[in-house]
């Protein structure tokens, strides 16, 4: 079996995942932060199946996240190795909304039992902070009872714009297009008061053939949870419906060059922002700002090439892209980029 490395030592086996792979460094990683195995309600595949069709997916790391429970010691401590990092978490599915909670402690469950009106969720994303992890508002406006969530997402870190296929009719993916909406009508209030959240997108995994559609494309300094769940937190991260999919988003004014999550001290400079794409034929790139769409043009057929815009922080306070097949649905989209 691969050498595991956890704080530091090698080992060479655990009852839990450890919390550091080797990983690349410093490097792009991509990830699945929602799947189910047999042990969830729906789930049809065991960790072992969801590891492997991980690694075919070309995932680097994936999260545990069984419902209304804790991964189970024993059960995920073999399948990851040198290059393919699990972190624990859990699909809290409360009465009024479900949320993702990552990053927990190896037994840890989060209680799941109540709704909005019962005042109960702040305490239950503080004991998800105060081990370090990272609160998920997973598939908010999914179409079921229980499903649509009802909570603010003050105090939640990131949101789940992107759950499974982007058009689906399986009940527990979201509605990706009222979901990405809302979430960009959010960013320019967010990023004026430095509260924006940003997006990511998961499978929802319960059967096979599922996982990694889409996951999200995070920089870390290395393959470890913590790196993981800080790039995630900070938007430094986009989202792709397939391994076979690359982007390249960057701002740049006189020199200085800052990537999604970033900020870029423009000066009052002219920013030029480049969008670089591969994978995805006959793509629309579109331009999103405080503005709206205020961009848009067409690659090559087959998939690959390079798009340019220009700005001003007084005329953008963001910039992010979003890549679409030529009937609409999405291909990738990123997290902004922040002017200022």
């Amino acid at each position: 079996m691969a050498r595991q490395v956890y704080e530091g030592r090698t080992l060479s086996s655990l009852s839990f995942p450890p919390v550091r792979a080797v990983g690349r460094g410093a490097a792009w990683y991509r990830g699945d932060c929602h799947v189910h195995s047999v042990r969830s309600g729906g789930g049809e595949l065991t960790p072992e199946e969801l590891a492997l069709g991980a690694r075919a997916a070309g995932l680097d790391f994936i999260a545990t996240t069984e419902h209304r429970s804790a991964a189970e010691p024993g059960v995920w401590g073999h399948l990851a190795t040198e290059d393919f990092l699990i972190v624990l978490g859990e699909e809290v599915t409360t009465k009024t909304g479900h949320w993702l909670a990552l990053g927990v402690s190896p037994g840890q469950v989060v209680d799941w039992n109540y709704g909005v009106r019962d005042g109960l969720i702040d305490q239950c994303l503080d004991q998800v902070h105060r081990v370090g992890g990272l609160c998920v508002a997973a598939h908010p406006h999914v179409p079921y009872p229980s499903g649509d969530f009802m909570y603010s997402f003050q105090g939640f870190d990131v949101v789940e714009v992107w759950n499974g296929p982007w058009t689906s009719d399986r009940p527990w993916n979201a509605d990706n297009e009222a979901a990405l909406a809302e979430w960009g009508r959010s960013l320019a209030a967010d990023i004026q008061t430095g509260s924006w959240r940003p997006a990511m997108g998961n499978s929802d995994t319960h059967l096979e053939g599922q996982i990694g559609i889409p996951h999200t494309v995070v920089f870390a300094e290395e393959l470890s949870t913590a790196a993981i769940l800080a790039g995630i937190r900070s938007g430094r991260s986009w989202i792709a419906e397939s391994a076979a999919v690359e982007v390249s988003f960057t701002a740049n004014v006189e020199g200085r060059i800052a990537g999604v999550g970033e900020l870029l001290a423009t000066h009052g400079g002219r920013v030029e922002v480049r969008a670089a794409i591969q994978g995805v034929p006959a793509a629309t790139v579109s331009f999103h700002t405080d503005r709206g769409k205020v961009h848009r043009a067409a690659l090559p057929g087959d998939g690959a090439g390079v798009v340019q815009w220009h700005t001003t922080a007084e005329d953008s306070a963001f910039v992010r892209i979003e890549v679409r097949h030529p009937n609409g649905p999405v291909a990738a989209l990123t997290n902004p980029v922040i002017l200022f």
